[in-house]
């Protein structure tokens, strides 16, 4: 039993872990914003700023943003009245650099007027394999974009989709073998060092992510205890 709601979250895990998923449940059980590193990004970019427009460039080019701006973008992001009751960060921070500068930013004298520090870092434990056959095997209706998996969600009548009756489905270009061995070899060189030093912190909470949606979800609730 947690003593309080946990608010101010982040969904840490490797690629097709579920993160989005769960994110998603948990920001409409609490009232509160998925941040998604990809929506700010665009965001930003779209916003006509001075810098929106520097970011704006190197997402053209295909360039990483620089540590230093994801943060000076996520600490604007986190002050927006909309995101000041709390927060659930997926995709962000992707490294110890932007952990460490997450770190800082969240304790500048603004940010811990606002209570904007972190209560829970959610990892969802899923093994390789797992993850490669639930990337590869999902697609989706090309007419109204509802998503489905050859095992974990397939049509109720092959071929034919649940919601609309169209008999035509697509699938993402970069949802391949190759594809995600790669991101999932980033993921280990990059990302996975935040585990142990969330762990060091006190806020890593592991879940087990292989289970249903639904189960996982009432893992998650217990953890942040809405």
């Amino acid at each position: 039993m947690v003593e309080k709601i946990h608010r101010h979250i982040i969904m840490l895990g490797p690629p097709g872990a579920g993160k989005g998923t769960q994110a998603a449940i948990l920001s409409e059980k609490l009232g509160i914003n998925t941040v998604s590193t990809g929506a700010v990004l665009r965001e930003f970019s779209n916003s006509g700023t001075k810098e929106g427009n520097k970011v704006k460039a190197l997402i053209d080019k295909g360039q990483m943003v620089s540590d230093k701006m994801m943060i000076k973008i996520m600490k604007e992001i986190l002050s927006k009245p909309e995101n000041v009751k709390g927060y659930i960060l997926d995709g962000s921070p992707r490294s110890i650099p932007q952990a460490k500068g997450l770190d800082k930013m969240l304790a500048s004298r603004k940010m811990k007027k606002l209570g904007q520090e972190l209560d829970a870092v959610l990892y969802l434990q899923v093994p390789d394999d797992y993850v490669i056959e639930r990337i590869i095997g999902r697609f989706q209706c090309a007419h109204c974009k509802t998503l489905y998996h050859e095992r974990f969600k397939p049509t109720k009548v092959f071929g034919i989709c649940d919601e609309c009756g169209h008999k035509e489905f697509t699938r993402r270009e970069d949802d391949t073998f190759e594809t995600v061995v790669s991101r999932l070899r980033a993921f280990r060189e990059v990302t996975a060092p935040l585990i142990p030093y969330y762990e060091k912190k006190g806020l890593l909470r592991c879940i087990d992510g292989t289970g249903p949606i639904d189960v996982v979800s009432e893992k998650i609730r217990k953890i942040v205890g809405y």
